[in-house]
């Protein structure tokens, strides 16, 4: 079975219908079908609560935190085994604390990370890359 690790550009690109949300769509779809695994690292969880609380107000923030937990995938949480790996890859590798967790995740799940974050793009891991937002002039 294919198995997924949405990162945080993930789930915001679905929640603002970005380009590539009809991707993330399909994935949990695949999910919610029992035709993938999906998986989301507990970081994300507080990533998306402040991004959408900073950019807008704190009730879309914990809705939108809310609306996570009712995604068809699994939450990895906090583990020893993890925080080593994503210790690993914070030493060895120009990531944020946040994307470490969650390249450690995709990593810990043998699951391909589906995100739009060029961070990501030097690891060795499966990784399948979302439009990115067009620039604006």
């Amino acid at each position: 079975m294919k198995r997924y690790a949405l990162d945080t550009s993930a789930l915001l690109t679905l929640r603002d219908d970005e380009p590539g949300a009809d991707r993330v769509a399909e994935v949990l779809q695949l999910s919610a079908k029992g035709k993938a695994r999906v998986y989301g690292c507990f970081i994300s969880l507080m990533e998306v609560l402040y991004r959408v609380w900073r950019d807008e107000d704190e009730a879309a923030g914990r809705l939108a935190y809310q609306q996570c937990l009712g995604l068809p995938m699994e939450w990895v949480r906090d583990s020893e085994a993890l925080l080593l790996r994503a210790a690993e890859l914070k030493a060895q590798h120009p990531l944020s604390l946040a994307d470490a967790w969650i390249a450690a995740c995709a990593l810990e799940q043998a699951a391909v990370l589906l995100h739009k974050d060029p961070e990501f793009q030097s690891l060795a891991l499966e990784q399948e890359l979302l439009p990115l937002k067009p620039t604006r002039r």
